[in-house]
């Protein structure tokens, strides 16, 4: 990955404009982008995720978007199930979730791994933000286990870079311990092309970003 070009980035970027206050010609903007760019997907937040839908019809790139998320783990795991399913009704393709890590780390592991499953019965690929930085090397483990267990189409090593910056060490951890069949995800703090280009060479099939535009067209500014 290390010798292509940084427009070359573009369909491993999960263009990423989730933030309090976004307008309706902001979201409108930020998915034209993601066709203009050739991202993988126009991630945003669940609630403009008709209109980006529309917006996308009869492109490549996906409509994607996050649920019990800033905040993770604030959700009951029925609310977190039926909203699942109200955004793919309404268009998502792919869903990102905060998890319950204090259940995890009260060893209420069953619950734990059911509210993953809430998700996954919507029928779309769910990625699965397991904030690595938060957890016990014990508690690492056993989430990716139950994560997998669980369905996860996607294992991902933070929510946001306020949890941790993505790096290579994070990722080959999840690469390592991912079955056939699950991918991995960067997310968190990610800014430019050489950062990114680290990512998958460590084995991440995917990075979301907000920075997506200045790491294909080779620049830097900052990311949420």
């Amino acid at each position: 990955m290390s010798e292509h070009q940084p427009s070359d980035l573009a369909p491993y970027i999960q263009h990423t404009l989730i933030k309090a206050g976004t307008t309706r010609d902001e979201v409108i903007a930020h998915a034209r982008e993601a066709v203009e760019y050739g991202f993988n997907a126009a991630m945003v937040a669940g609630s403009w995720v008709d209109v980006v839908a529309r917006e996308l019809a009869g492109t490549d790139v996906r409509v994607a978007s996050a649920l019990d998320f800033p905040t993770v783990g604030v959700m009951t795991s029925a609310g977190k199930a039926a909203e699942a399913a109200e955004l793919v009704r309404r268009g998502a393709q792919e869903i990102d979730i905060g998890v319950q890590i204090g259940w995890l780390r009260s060893g209420d592991h069953a619950a734990f791994r059911r509210d993953i499953e809430g998700v996954v019965a919507a029928g779309v690929p769910v990625k699965v933000m397991l904030e690595l930085p938060l957890l016990t090397a014990d508690e690492r483990e056993v989430a990716v286990e139950l994560a997998v267990q669980a369905g996860a189409a996607y294992l991902k090593n933070a929510s946001s870079g306020q949890v941790e910056v993505a790096n290579p060490t994070s990722i080959r951890y999840l690469v390592e311990r991912a079955p056939d069949g699950v991918l991995v995800k960067a997310s968190g703090g990610i800014t430019n092309a050489e950062q990114t280009r680290a990512l998958l060479d460590a084995g991440a099939a995917l990075v979301g970003t907000s920075s997506g535009i200045a790491i294909v067209t080779g620049g830097t500014q900052e990311s949420y």
